[in-house]
């Protein structure tokens, strides 16, 4: 599966060992080993060498990360280390306002590393982040980003539109994935689904999540529905070239290429 065809995206504690066994019997896309906020202090070797040994087991074909910790900390440079060599398709990068951050990190540990944009700073810097050596994608970080901004946690998220359309607009011109921040509340499956949607509506291609539970509704949300891959499949068989009707409207080239990116995508959720 290719980075931008992910739905969902799960976090769960490197340090759980039922969790990680777990998240091989869900159907989640990408799972990611976090060995940052999820973790305590004192728990963070051991869920490294954890993370290390789940890597070797496989993930059945799910996409699989790890969340490191941040620059500046003392376990930032033996993770980069460790997951040199590892079977890591990605790795997350907390805070990150530099595109150096990245390039450092995709030096040391040789894998593309999704950036997290977590505040104000980030944001501005989104576009050469984007850009820059060993990006692959980038993740909203909302909590942070949230507090960074004064955003009351009770708000919605009126205040952080512009933020995230600036870091969908960083990806989409650098060609790389890009993916809409958690949901906190565990037991909101409709604040969940009205979230997922407006995200999809910004044109994030899936969504970070916190819980499994939470999986489903972003599968839903983010992936094609039949109805819009019947769809496709017409009109990328009745077109010709160059501009031309189709079932009432217009279509050229560049409808044929959404279509095949629609097909493209559902594919390969299909094929998870």
């Amino acid at each position: 599966m290719l980075l931008r065809h992910a739905r969902s995206l799960l976090f769960l504690p490197a340090s759980n060992a039922r969790a990680v066994a777990k998240a091989r019997t869900l159907p989640c896309d990408m799972v990611i080993l976090d060995l940052e906020d999820a973790v305590p202090d004192d728990a963070k070797e051991a869920a490294l060498d954890g993370a290390v040994a789940a890597l070797a087991e496989g993930f059945g074909g799910r996409l699989a990360a790890v969340r490191i910790n941040v620059e500046g900390t003392r376990w930032h440079g033996p993770e980069m280390v460790a997951l040199k060599g590892t079977a890591a398709d990605y790795v997350v990068l907390p805070k990150v306002e530099h595109p150096r951050q990245v390039r450092d990190v995709f030096s040391v540990a040789q894998k593309p590393v999704i950036a997290m944009i977590e505040s104000a700073k980030g944001v501005l810097a989104a576009p050469a982040i984007a850009a820059g050596e060993g990006c692959a994608g980038l993740f909203m970080g909302v909590n942070d980003l949230r507090r960074d901004l004064g955003i009351p946690p009770s708000a919605d998220r009126t205040g952080l539109s512009h933020a995230m359309q600036a870091v969908v607009l960083a990806a989409r011109a650098a060609g790389i994935a890009v993916f809409d921040g958690v949901f906190n509340r565990l037991d909101d499956e409709t604040g969940l689904e009205t979230e997922c949607a407006e995200g999809h509506r910004l044109g994030f291609d899936g969504k970070t999540l916190i819980h499994p539970g939470q999986v489903p509704v972003a599968n839903q949300v983010f992936g094609p529905d039949a109805q819009a891959v019947a769809d496709a499949r017409r009109l990328v068989e009745a077109a010709t070239g160059g501009a031309e009707r189709f079932e009432g409207r217009m279509i050229e080239t560049m409808h044929v290429e959404e279509a095949q990116a629609l097909i493209a995508r559902a594919e390969a959720v299909s094929a998870r």
